[in-house]
């Protein structure tokens, strides 16, 4: 399985010249099986890359794109992925059980003028919803995909991967507390991503932000930390960086969980996730 990151910012995409390390884009992670099978996670700007970059392999585009959720972050890139225009390219939406509503929205809201100058029943790949991670877990070529609800406004889902023995686990915009309003508390997620060879979660604010950004939906890297040491998994990837916060700071987050990790004694791999790093598992 192979994983690698087109989009690792939070909220709003942040490009310049204090975000090149980290990245500017928002979600959108590529996972490619060891069938060659390609998912993608979710639509934010770091989508518009991918496409071009599998336009330029003149790939023939035949994905599975599995939506966390349909705030604005998470699916701006979807009308600039360059395969929608190509009537070869094949699309199956799943996950968030508003996936495809959210993904037609961005085109035309049925309310207005359109947002988009292409309407979405205009655009020339095969796009469906299948709507069945939402309802179960799903084997793919092998890969055993579950689910968990976040605690994020308006709900969201995290992902858990498992190829073989290797175990992925994704959640971004959820904030961990005890017991979270989708009935799914802080034990559940330690249970979700036992033993997961590589985490990645949501760590957009630091503990000293968090009183300013309850109910907001996101994580503390703290919290992060925590889950990740609770759950023994071998890594854990720090992800959802905030719009505003620069390279050096992203780092010092970073450094800051490392020590603490090291404080208690525990060797668990910490760093953060990076636009354009590819990582094999």
């Amino acid at each position: 399985m192979k994983i690698k990151f087109w989009g690792t910012r939070g909220s709003i995409a942040a490009p310049g010249e204090h975000t090149i390390l980290y990245g500017g884009n928002t979600c959108c992670l590529q996972i490619t099986l060891d069938s060659g099978r390609m998912i993608v996670v979710d639509a934010g700007t770091g989508m518009r890359p991918l496409g071009d970059h599998l336009v330029a392999q003149e790939e023939k585009v035949d994905i599975l794109l599995l939506m966390t959720h349909i705030h604005w972050d998470h699916v701006q890139g979807f009308p600039f992925f360059d395969p929608i225009f190509n009537g070869a390219s094949r699309i199956l939406v799943d996950g968030f059980p508003a996936a495809i509503k959210g993904l037609r929205a961005i085109f035309d809201n049925k309310m207005g003028d359109g947002f988009f100058p292409v309407a979405f029943e205009d655009l020339k790949a095969r796009i469906e919803y299948v709507g069945d991670l939402s309802r179960r877990p799903v084997v793919v070529e092998g890969v055993r995909i579950e689910t968990i609800p976040l605690n994020h406004p308006q709900g969201a889902l995290g992902y858990r991967f498992q190829e073989g023995n290797k175990k992925l686990v994704f959640i971004t915009d959820n904030e961990l507390v005890r017991d979270g309003p989708v009935g799914i508390g802080f034990t559940d997620y330690i249970r979700f991503c036992s033993d997961a060879d590589i985490l990645i979660h949501d760590a957009q604010f630091t503990p000293e932000e968090m009183d300013r950004h309850r109910g907001w939906g996101h994580s503390d890297c703290r919290s992060a930390l925590d889950l990740a040491l609770k759950a023994g998994v071998r890594e854990l990837l720090l992800f959802h960086h905030a719009p505003a916060r620069t390279d050096a700071e992203v780092t010092a987050v970073i450094k800051r969980c490392r020590k603490d990790a090291a404080k208690d004694g525990h060797d668990l791999i910490i760093d953060g996730a990076k636009e354009g790093t590819e990582l094999v598992l």
